[in-house]
C-alpha cells in the first residue's frame, strides 16, 4: 500500500480527532501530500494540503482554525489534528501524493496521483 490512512473514529460535536498517513516511499520525492474527504452524497473536496517541503499549507475555508495538518519527512507521515469537530465533518477521509501539484494550487485534486484507502470520521450527537 503506497498510502495508508488511519485514525478515523467517531466523536462528538467539540470532540478531536488526530488523522495519519503513512506513505510507503520517501514523501520528499513528491511535491506534496493533501488530505480530501467527501461526505455522503458530495463531492470530494480539499480539506488541507502540505507541500513537501512544508513551506506551502493549505486549508479549506471550512477548517480553518480547527485542524492543523503537518508533516514528520523522516517518517514519511503526514497528519492531520482535526480539533473542534462539527457534524458537517462528518465524510471518509483521504490522503493523497502529488508528484507535481504547483504550491499556489495545492487543492487541485487532479494533481494528485497516489491515494490512500480512505478513513471514516463519524461527527455525531
Amino acid at each position: 500500500v503506497q498510502l495508508q490512512a488511519s485514525g478515523g473514529g467517531s466523536v462528538r460535536p467539540g470532540g478531536s480527532l488526530r488523522l495519519s498517513c503513512t506513505a510507503g516511499f520517501n514523501v520528499v520525492d513528491y511535491a506534496a501530500i493533501g488530505w480530501f474527504r467527501q461526505a455522503p452524497g458530495k463531492e470530494r473536496e480539499a480539506v488541507s494540503c502540505i507541500s513537501s517541503s512544508a513551506g506551502t499549507i493549505y486549508y479549506a475555508d471550512s477548517v480553518k482554525g480547527r485542524f492543523t495538518i503537518s508533516s514528520d519527512l523522516a517518517k514519511n507521515t503526514v497528519s492531520l489534528q482535526m480539533n473542534s469537530l462539527k457534524l458537517e465533518d462528518t465524510a471518509v477521509y483521504y490522503c493523497a501524493a502529488s508528484p507535481s501539484v504547483i504550491s499556489s494550487n495545492l487543492a487541485s485534486q487532479t494533481a494528485y496521483k497516489t491515494w490512500g484507502q480512505g478513513t471514516l470520521v463519524t461527527v455525531s450527537s
